[in-house]
């Protein structure tokens, strides 16, 4: 499933396409994906223009004219790809709509922005924008790692009376949005902690240390367009390359990177997700 980083570029590649743009259609061809769309959705949507393109947690978040904000969630699956003449950038002919194309966007200047979804996991809804952040979706998420809300102090307090692994504390959207289980396994190799050490028993230096090298691991990861493990682009179909620079995860087998190390990347399973971690590095 994306995480932060997919989100945010996916957000970023569709501003040029979307923000400021009025949608000239939108096309809705089938009545759900992880749950039915909102009532009437192509016709709240037509004609709108898209004020603002934004980000909270996993979703994408547009703010529309009407006073509504559009909810998108990618799933497991889904990709926001544009197609058409944006701003001089793309000049392909719009495709042929394909099988899992199920929401489309014709917007003002040319470009078209597909949904594409093949697994049917990923999600639309609208809410007002003056009370999103009453939506059942928004209203439990905790603070956004990259902002000022979430700093050392925040995260000492909210782990101390944590009595899980701490790979699981992280992964809590209700802790700290956005992270899954791709950076929150780098995330805990460059701090040094094994991900079933319990949170609450986390010296308060190792818990603050733990801030920063969030904040760097998700920066880079953005800035690298994400990580592309198998379903996941960017909004102009290219792949995300964080990947390549990956220490633990999905490096079961292999050499730790650590200069002198020596030890073995390992695997244990948390909660139904694999957890890498250097047995040496990670206490």
């Amino acid at each position: 499933m994306p995480e932060l980083p997919e989100v945010e570029t996916v957000r970023r590649g569709l501003i040029p396409a979307m923000e400021g743009r009025r949608i000239f259609r939108a096309d809705v061809r089938r009545p759900d994906l992880r749950w039915p769309f909102p009532k009437n959705m192509a016709d709240r949507l037509t004609g709108k223009t898209i004020e603002r393109l934004r980000r909270r947690s996993k979703y994408v978040l547009a703010d529309l004219s009407s006073g509504e904000t559009l909810i998108i969630h990618l799933g497991m699956s889904g990709r926001m790809l544009i197609s058409g003449d944006q701003l001089g950038v793309f000049h392909s002919e719009h495709p042929a709509p394909e099988k899992h194309d199920h929401v489309v966007f014709d917007m003002e200047g040319g470009a078209r922005v597909t949904f594409n979804d093949a697994r049917r996991f990923g999600a639309m809804d609208l809410a007002e924008t003056a009370t999103l952040e009453d939506h059942w979706l928004i209203k439990p998420i905790g603070p956004e790692p990259l902002g000022n809300q979430f700093d050392a102090a925040y995260l000492v307090d909210r782990l101390k009376t944590k009595n899980s692994p701490i790979k699981s504390v992280l992964l809590d959207q209700r802790i700290v949005a956005g992270l899954g289980n791709i950076y929150v396994c780098e995330v805990l190799f460059r701090a040094g902690i094994h991900p079933a050490r319990k949170a609450a028993k986390l010296s308060k230096a190792r818990i603050e240390s733990l801030v920063p090298i969030i904040r760097d691991v998700l920066s880079e990861a953005i800035d690298a367009g994400g990580s592309s493990l198998k379903d996941y682009r960017q909004a102009d179909g290219e792949l995300g390359y964080f990947q390549h620079t990956f220490r633990v995860y999905d490096q079961e087998g292999n050499p730790c990177s650590a200069v002198g190390c020596g030890s073995t990347i390992k695997r244990i399973v948390q909660s139904g997700r694999s957890s890498f971690y250097c047995p040496t590095c990670q206490r």
